[in-house]
């Protein structure tokens, strides 16, 4: 929230309370969609402490700090918020009086680290692809690994689906039929796309860190607020 007797923009306030980026956020106000004190709110408004800020139906109340969890999504645990047909969501594991979104998703079928924030300026910073951010997965194959396929997933892939080629990755072989691979990219089902293309099915699949944020000890449907020098780091990596 504003400190008392000072202003913030709209926007800036708008992603603060986790509702979107500043980017959205300026959407929203331009559809007529944010209220301030009941009025329409305009482009470049700014709100004090005191101001009554209304988004569709909901009155905001202000985020007091930025809060950042990891939490280790389990297999068959969906990232969505809305689907009424979906049996296991992460939000029903996360019991936090703060609205958090995601950070970038993972499938149902694969599991490990997914960030959840109520700072929508953090996850716009992390989800632009021309940062390249790291992230870096475990995946267990169907096939033995051979130096042509590490090869081909280093080099970069092309995605006929998609019409796209991958970027160059960091990959190496850790066992008869496992790899670790880096990717700075974030086409949806990407890994498993890239094995596809090259003949070669995932079974297995654990993302175990996202730029300086390590999964570590946590077990599935565990998670932990990240703090401090850590969440600072996430911060500057992000380019905020």
């Amino acid at each position: 929230m504003p400190q008392r007797g000072c202003r913030m923009r709209l926007n800036k306030y708008l992603a603060q309370c986790g509702v979107c980026s500043r980017r959205d956020a300026d959407k929203l106000i331009e559809q007529g969609k944010v209220l301030v004190n009941g009025q329409v709110a305009g482009m470049g408004q700014q709100v004090l402490e005191t101001d009554t800020v209304q988004v569709g139906k909901k009155i905001l109340q202000g985020k007091q700090t930025c809060k950042v969890l990891a939490f280790y999504k389990p297999v068959g645990v969906v990232c969505t918020e809305r689907d009424p047909h979906a049996e296991k969501k992460i939000m029903d594991m996360i019991h936090c009086p703060e609205r958090l979104t995601y950070a970038g998703r993972l499938d149902k079928d694969s599991e490990g680290l997914i960030l959840l924030t109520n700072d929508g300026d953090l996850i716009n910073a992390m989800m632009r692809g021309a940062n390249r951010h790291e992230k870096e997965y475990i995946v267990k194959t169907d096939r033995e690994i051979t130096p042509d396929f590490l090869d081909k997933m280093r080099n970069g892939v092309y995605l006929k689906e998609l019409d796209i080629t991958t970027r160059e990755c960091r990959i190496e072989k850790t066992g008869k039929y496992t790899f670790r691979i880096i990717l700075t990219q974030g086409v949806n089902r990407q890994i498993r796309r890239m094995c596809e293309a090259c003949g070669v099915k995932v079974k297995a699949l654990k993302r175990i860190r996202v730029m300086n944020i390590l999964l570590g000890d946590l077990k599935p449907g565990e998670w932990r607020e990240i703090t401090g020098e850590e969440l600072e780091q996430l911060r500057r990596d992000s380019g905020m």
